[in-house]
Parts: C-alpha cells; sequence; structure tokens
C-alpha cells in the first residue's frame, strides 16, 4: 500500500494504524524494516504506529532468540500480534445438546464444553446450561470472563437482526425470545445470534468442506431441514433473515409432514426425535418394507426441497449436515434426483465438521466482528452488531 498524505491526519493514523495490525497479524512476527517494506510507510510512521499498538496491548516485542546476539550482532527488534489480548466464544443452543468453543484473537480454539439438555426443557432453564458450560470452559481455561470480546450464538429459528427469534418452533418456549438481549445480560461485550443453519455455512467455507467455494449452500438435514446459503463468499440472509428455511416447503401445497413422512404404522410418528427416526432407518437396512418406504419418503422430501433451493441460487457447492447425514443413502438420492431437476448439478459433500460446525460458525461471526474493529477505519461496524457494540484498538 503506497504512502497516504493530505486529509485528516486523525483519520491517516487510523488508516496506518490498521495496515501496521493486518500486517503483523498476518506475519508469525516481522522487524520495523519488515513492516515497512510490505505496507509501503515510512519508517517513523511504522515505528510510532507500532508503539500505540503496543501501548493499546495488541502488539508486543518479541524476546530475541538465545544465542543471537553473540552470532549476529545486536539483533532487530521483532515484533508480534497479541492473539491473547483477547478473546471470543461461540456457542450452539440446540434441541438436545448447549455447547460453546473458546478462541484467542487469532481464531484459535483453545477449549470446548457440551451440555445435554432434554428437548422439551423451557427457554430459562436451556440458557441456564449454557450460562453453566460458559462457566467451566472459561474456569478450565484460565479465561476471565472479562477478556471476552465478543460473542456468537447460532440457534434454530429465523432471528433478527437484534438477536430477537423471531419464529422457532423447534425449541420451546423459542418464538419471540429477545435471545440477544438475555445473553447480553452475562457478557460486557457483543452478543451476535444467527440462524444455526447459517452459522454452520459460514463454519464449513472456514474451516470445512467448502473451504475454497464462494457459493455454498449447506443443508442442515434433520426432521425439518433448514438451509444457509453463501453467495459469492458472504452469508445471505435474505430481507427477514428467513432464507433458506425449506422445512416450510410442505406449507405450499406439500402437506406431508416428517411425522407422516416417517411413519411405519399408517398413523404419526410419535414420539418424533431423533431416537425414533434412527430406529426407522435401522429398520430400513435390516429389511423391512415399511421402514424402507418410510426412508424413501423421507429422502424424497429431503432432495426435493434441497433442489429447490439449488435452481434458485445455482452454488457451486452442497455440503449436508445435521444428524440425518450420519444415516446411510443421504448423499447418492440427494446427487441423483439434482442430476434430475437441476440444469447443472452441483458437487455434493458431507459435512467435515459434524456436531461442531454450528458453534464453529458462530466463532467465525464473533471473530469476523472482531476484526472489524481491529481494521476498520472509522471505527465503527457495519452488519449484525448490537447498538453501542462500538470498540476501538484500545479498547482490545
Amino acid at each position: 500500500m503506497g504512502r497516504l498524505t493530505g486529509g485528516d491526519p486523525s483519520l491517516l493514523r487510523r488508516i496506518n494504524s490498521a495496515v501496521v495490525l493486518h500486517e503483523l497479524r498476518a506475519a508469525d512476527c516481522a522487524t520495523l524494516t519488515e513492516i515497512t517494506r510490505a505496507t509501503g510507510l515510512s519508517r517513523p510512521t511504522v515505528e510510532g504506529v507500532v508503539e500505540d499498538l503496543i501501548g493499546a496491548g495488541l502488539v508486543v516485542e518479541k524476546a530475541a532468540e538465545e544465542g543471537a546476539a553473540r552470532r549476529q550482532g545486536r539483533p532487530a527488534r521483532r515484533f508480534r500480534f497479541r492473539a491473547e489480548a483477547g478473546h471470543l466464544l461461540g456457542l450452539e443452543i440446540g434441541a438436545h445438546r448447549v455447547a460453546a468453543l473458546l478462541s484467542d484473537l487469532d481464531g484459535r480454539v483453545l477449549g470446548a464444553q457440551a451440555t445435554e439438555v432434554d428437548e422439551s426443557a423451557p427457554a430459562d432453564e436451556r440458557l441456564e446450561r449454557l450460562r453453566t458450560a460458559v462457566a467451566e470452559l472459561l474456569r478450565r481455561a484460565g479465561v476471565p470472563r472479562g477478556s471476552l470480546r465478543a460473542v456468537g450464538v447460532g440457534t434454530p429459528g429465523i432471528v433478527e437482526a437484534d438477536g430477537t427469534v423471531r419464529l422457532g418452533t423447534a425449541l420451546p418456549e423459542w418464538t419471540g425470545l429477545r435471545l440477544g438481549e438475555r445473553l447480553g445480560r452475562s457478557f460486557r461485550c457483543p452478543v451476535l445470534v444467527e440462524n444455526d443453519a447459517n452459522a454452520a455455512a459460514v463454519a464449513e467455507h472456514w474451516k470445512g468442506a467448502a473451504v475454497g467455494s464462494d457459493d455454498v449452500v449447506f443443508v442442515l438435514a434433520g426432521l425439518s431441514p433448514g438451509a444457509g446459503s453463501l453467495i459469492g463468499g458472504r452469508l445471505h440472509r435474505g430481507y427477514g433473515g428467513a432464507a433458506g428455511e425449506i422445512g416450510a416447503l410442505h406449507l405450499l401445497g406439500r402437506g406431508v409432514t416428517p411425522e407422516t413422512l416417517l411413519s411405519t404404522t399408517g398413523e404419526p410418528l410419535h414420539p418424533l426425535d431423533e431416537q425414533a427416526v434412527t430406529q426407522v432407518f435401522a429398520q430400513a437396512r435390516e429389511g423391512d418394507r415399511r421402514a424402507g418406504a418410510a426412508v424413501e419418503r423421507f429422502l424424497q422430501r429431503l432432495v426435493h426441497d434441497v433442489a429447490a433451493l439449488v435452481l434458485a441460487l445455482d452454488p457451486e457447492l452442497v455440503v449436508v449436515g445435521g444428524w440425518a447425514a450420519g444415516l446411510d443413502g443421504v448423499l447418492d438420492p440427494l446427487r441423483r434426483e439434482l442430476a434430475r431437476y437441476c440444469l447443472r448439478p452441483p458437487r455434493v459433500a458431507l459435512s467435515m465438521l459434524g456436531e461442531a460446525a454450528v458453534a464453529t460458525g458462530a466463532l467465525r461471526l464473533a471473530l469476523d466482528h472482531v476484526e472489524e474493529q481491529l481494521f476498520a477505519v472509522e471505527g465503527t461496524v457495519t452488519g449484525r452488531s448490537p447498538a453501542g457494540a462500538r470498540l476501538s484498538p484500545k479498547g482490545l
């Protein structure tokens, strides 16, 4: 980047600070000369910015290696980004469990904690289980709560920009829940709430099966499938956050519910839970004719729902995750039906992150927020941050 002159001096300082910090974060460590060469800034400017970043706690001088001075004379001072200057949480709130991931400011995972929860648990109990899991994770990692800089959350349902669950039928007492506000009482940092399938799509693009693919559909395959989509590498939420709710397609003249699809008796399957569905799939593998027909109906609905989304978005890749991804026979019929219905069938792959996908995506959303804070020229954040969530480098 060339040297910038003129204009608002404070704006130039912020630009220079973001440029230097970005270079140091990308490198393991660097000398002043190396930073100067990489950024195109003057040596005095780089020296001043580095000293400011040291004062802000974001950069530290790296100790010289033992014996380096004797071999080469006095070594050049080297500096590194302090990833330990803050921490991030990625949280998953699901029907059967809550989970938390803890990382540093580089996104390096430092610990994980998961706790089972009954699917009928009310909202207060589910949130209390989550708080307990977070407290235990922070205790084991030796990280004070005040070190947290952002918290990402993945949850079922249609989520408003302020973290309110506008519609959430998968969890009791979830529709209308001000989830961002409730969790915000437990943390002194921004809390960003996202739909679970959207979070999982972000995770697979970051560390999973969709690395290197920017047009992706992630299918969270369960009793009522949902999907998250990336278009041009960016999460597509839709106007009201409801993009990808393919589980609602049966309301559009296809009045077949999972309870009916997976029934082996002619009566709706009850209780409708993962254990009951897994049993139906096991019976089908053993040759039970009724179970085999039920599984075929379930898979046909899944592939038809996914095909509708593929036709609309024309993705390069479809990633299948969720508990149904672990059941036999998902990928082959999905590939076959997509080839039948779609003008250009996408590649199809299983999730590489499995049950960790939602929490990992929530962690990435928290990291995105902090990166915007670190490198935003104006010191403000766009996107889905809650009101009052501004941070400056000194705040980090």
